[in-house]
């Protein structure tokens, strides 16, 4: 069974920029529109095709099954999506840990977050100095409702209330 742990925080600087080992480019899509059920995401990154099949289990826990289609089929799926997610991923270490940051662009411009994948659910990690809030959990900002509801429609308020946390 494909279970995928991870933990999620919004960034407060660019220290990370540092720790990039390889960067790529995303765009991504949701065949489904009920995140209580099974999500059924297609993703383009560095060309290659996958669609995913995730359902939430726990704050940080998913169900996740991935699966790689032709690229022919992949972009034709690709171009129907009304509200794709673009953003530009950058793959970092830090302290023998991947950590993954993404830069989105677009309607989610411009939110930034960090995420690391954990082996079990009590494994104990070093945070990096550039995180701020854990979002781990917080559905508004799962990539699918941010497809629904992108970051700049949300209420100035409430992203100004983020801004001050990320110092």
């Amino acid at each position: 069974m494909c279970i995928e742990i991870e933990r999620r925080f919004l960034i407060k600087n660019n220290d990370w920029e540092k720790l990039i080992n390889h960067r790529s480019y995303i765009i991504q899509g949701y065949l489904s529109s009920c995140p209580e059920s099974w999500i059924i995401r297609i993703r383009s990154e560095d060309n290659i095709f996958k669609l995913t099949l995730k359902k939430y289990i726990t704050k940080s826990k998913n169900f996740e099954f991935e699966y790689e289609i032709p690229k022919i089929e992949g972009e034709k799926i690709i171009s129907e999506i009304k509200n794709p997610i673009i953003k530009e991923r950058f793959y970092l270490l830090f302290q023998d840990k991947e950590w993954i940051i993404d830069r989105f662009k677009g309607k989610n411009f411009p939110l930034e977050i960090a995420e690391v994948e954990l082996q079990t659910m009590d494994e104990q990690i070093q945070l990096p100095s550039f995180l701020s809030k854990e979002i781990t959990g917080l559905k508004e900002f799962s990539n699918f409702e941010l497809s629904n509801k992108p970051f700049s429609n949300w209420d100035k308020k409430y992203i100004k209330f983020l801004a001050g946390l990320a110092k």
